[in-house]
């Protein structure tokens, strides 16, 4: 299981910037993101490398975060991969409702990051159909 970082944020210039400069600031390296964004505000998704020290240091600079667990997931760089796990996760009427892309340092193989319901559930779906899920600092 992993921590994601969501970090509530006002649409406008630099906000991004700021908060990289803050984890930057703290010695934090962002491991995956992703930004959804609407005319006023955005989130900005981030698994990082130190989850509860980034959310104390964006805090203390007036941003709201929430920390949540999601799953991490190695993946072959090869076609159909993709749609087999979600096939997989399909199989067992689990619903993902977001995904985004990281990867492993170790093994220089992609990580597809995505949020469901029951994270233990899916996880141990995962790791029964052969799937490698990962854990936090191992990527």
């Amino acid at each position: 299981m992993l921590k994601q970082l969501s970090i509530y944020a006002e649409n406008r210039k630099s906000t991004l910037k700021n908060i990289t400069g803050i984890l930057e600031a703290e010695q934090i390296n962002i491991l995956g993101s992703v930004t959804n964004d609407s005319a006023e505000y955005g989130i900005v998704r981030m698994v990082v490398s130190e989850p509860d020290k980034a959310a104390q240091a964006l805090e203390k600079e007036g941003y709201l975060c929430k920390l949540t667990d999601v799953t991490g997931v190695e993946v072959a760089d090869e076609i159909g991969n993709l749609h087999h796990l979600l096939q997989a996760l399909s199989e067992s009427n689990i619903n993902v409702d977001y995904v985004y892309l990281s990867f492993n340092r170790n093994s220089g193989k992609p990580i597809l990051i995505f949020h469901t319901d029951d994270i233990t559930e899916v996880e141990a779906c995962l790791t029964t159909k052969g799937f490698t899920v990962v854990q936090e600092g191992c990527f």
